[in-house]
Parts: structure tokens; sequence; C-alpha cells
């Protein structure tokens, strides 16, 4: 059977115009204005004249397997779901975990990115979590990076009253074998660093970069949390690193607000991404730390978000990078080609954004 996608507004995420698309055995065959199926049996129509059809998103900081854990084993969150991962019009998911590192795992992890790669999805994963030492899958940050394909890199947090509070030694540590795997394995590698509520996360990172370390292998994400971290992430940006702003989280303006002010500091588009958080726990703690609530973010906090964002003024091709192209390129090669995380084009996301 074959399904063609009539009228369609078509961004790649560059704007390419009115156009048809075929699909069939779950791929897209043909992309094409006018297109003509005539000699083809068994094709189902769809008019999209008034939608607007985008790459699937690519979300790169997810609780796969679900979070929370700070007020007691029941505050837990569950797994996400495949079905609510397609309606968020995600294709593309890299999971992390998060505050627990201790009843959750990264070989737990692994399991599900698999999972929902075998279900139809292309799934990804950090090892670690907040904590340092780093927790592993093969007993080592060099063997999981390097053995195991689906690992792109390392997760820990800084600057938050659940960390380890590493030492800015201990980071280079973590950041040279993250580099020396990277360069075996042929694959980019990440310091994906939780940025916490706590007064100036970036200065570890500025010292890291002092050091030598190439500005690629961080990245920071959470970067709206509070006014003066956005500001040094603004200073992380014009040094050449990507700024992950988080969708579905904590932040000190509305996340369309803040990719705005991003822009009109001077922060090229290219280097923003956005990320959802999904199903991470939101926990809200009193001045004595103990946990008075609790949420958990929604997976489907980029796709809800990026209208805002072109609300904002910013063209759709940007808007619509960020959620993708700038994703793939901030996980993958520093090359056009986006060689080792590539942005999917087996499945399209049909949405209304006005």
């Amino acid at each position: 059977m074959f399904t063609i996608l009539k009228n369609t507004n078509l961004y790649k995420p560059e704007y390419v115009g009115k156009a048809d698309i075929l699909l069939g055995q779950g791929k897209i065959l043909a992309i094409e204005t006018g297109l003509n199926v005539s000699g083809l049996n068994d094709v189902s129509v769809i008019d999209c004249h008034g939608k607007t059809v985008t790459p699937g998103l690519i979300d790169q900081h997810l609780h796969l397997t679900g979070g929370g854990g700070e007020a007691g084993f029941n505050s837990r969150t569950p797994q996400v779901t495949l079905s609510s991962l397609i309606k968020a019009g995600t294709t593309t998911a890299i999971g992390v975990l998060g505050t627990d590192g201790i009843s959750r795992s990264p070989k737990d992890l692994y399991a599900k990115a698999a999972a929902l790669t075998a279900e139809g999805i292309t799934a990804y994963m950090h090892t670690g979590s907040y904590e340092v030492p780093t927790r592993t899958i093969t007993g080592s940050i060099r063997d999981d990076l390097t053995f195991i394909p689906a690992i792109l890199g390392v997760k820990i947090a800084l600057a938050d009253h659940r960390s380890s509070f590493p030492t800015t030694q201990e980071l280079a540590r973590i950041v040279s074998d993250i580099r020396i795997a990277s360069l075996l394995a042929g694959k980019k590698g990440v310091l994906h660093i939780h940025m916490g509520g706590l007064p100036r996360p970036f200065d570890q990172v500025d010292e890291l970069l002092a050091m030598g370390i190439p500005v690629q292998h961080i990245s920071p994400t959470h970067v709206a949390r509070t006014e003066p971290l956005f500001a040094d992430a603004i200073r992380f940006a014009h040094k050449g690193g990507f700024i992950d702003i988080t969708s579905g989280g904590s932040r000190f303006m509305p996340p369309e607000q803040v990719v705005k002010l991003a822009l009109e500091s001077d922060v090229p588009a290219s280097r923003i991404t956005i990320s959802s958080d999904g199903n991470g726990s939101i926990p809200k703690f009193n001045d004595r730390g103990e946990t008075i609530g609790l949420s958990a973010a929604s997976v489907d906090s980029n796709l809800l978000l990026l209208p805002l964002i072109i609300d904002q003024g910013i063209c759709p091709e940007q808007a619509i990078a960020m959620m993708t192209a700038n994703v793939a390129s901030s996980l993958g090669s520093t090359k056009d080609e986006l060689r080792w995380v590539r942005m999917p084009i087996s499945v399209y996301l049909m949405m209304i954004l006005r």
C-alpha cells in the first residue's frame, strides 16, 4: 500500500515549498511538486493543504526509563512509551538518567533505547547520571563509548545540590576518556551537563576550555534555568558551543522568549538546540532542601513550543532546525554530513503550526 501526502508545505528544515510526498514500505519514495502516481495501485491520498510537514523531531534529553525518586520510590516517574513519543513528533530520542543512578542504571537505559529502536524510532543514550565517578555499562567510559554504538556521551550534573560536586580535574579526566573513545569509534563524543541552580556552574566549563579541551565536547543543558546562568550560556555560545534550552523544565522566562533573547544576543541560530527533559521529575524544594512538590515534564513540550517560537517572529526554518538539524550537528559531526547522528528522513511529522 502507498500513501501520498498532497499539497504539503514542506520544510527539511530549510523551506522547500509546496510538494507531494509518496510513502511506501515505511520509506519516503518520492518528493515532487504535482507528483503523478497514476501507475500505482492501492494508493491512499491525504490532502495536506494548510498543513506543514517537517522532519521528525530529535529530542536529546529524555528520561526514557523515567526520572524522579527525590520523594521516595513512589515518586519515580514511569518509562516513556513509544506512542507518547510519536504523538510528540519525536522520531529520534537520546535517553539520559537523572538524580537516581542507584535504582536505575545505564544497562536499563540501554535496554529501553534498544526496545524503542526495535519498535520503529531511533534511540541513543548517554552513559552516567548525576554522579561522579560515572556509572557505566562496561566498567569504563572509554569502553562504553568505543564498543556500544548507541552511546554518544556521558551525562553528569554541575551546580546542583544533588550532584557529586566533581573537581575540574575529575571533569577533565572524563572529557579525556570521551575524546579518546570517540576518536576510536568515529563519534563526536560529548559531556552532557545538567546545569543546576547553584551559582556559577559555567566556571568549571571555562576552566576546561582554558585547559585546551575542544568546545565541541561540552554539551550544557537547562541553560535557561536562571538569568545569570543564561548570561554565561550566551558567552559559551559565542565561543562556538551549542546551548540547549529546555522546553519543559525550569526557566527564568518562557522558553520561546529565551530563544528570542539568545538570537538578540547574537547567538547564531545554528548554535541553539531545544530538548524536552521529558518524563523527568520537576521537584520543588523548600529552603531546607526538603521536597515539597513534584511533577513530571511532558514529552511533547518541544512540539508545543515550536509554533510559539515562530510567533516570536523567528522564521520556521530556524525554529525547526533547533529541534532537528542543530541537534544532529551538536551530537554528531561538526561537518555538514552529520555522519554520526543523522536527521531522521524516513518519518515525517505533519502538524498545524497555527
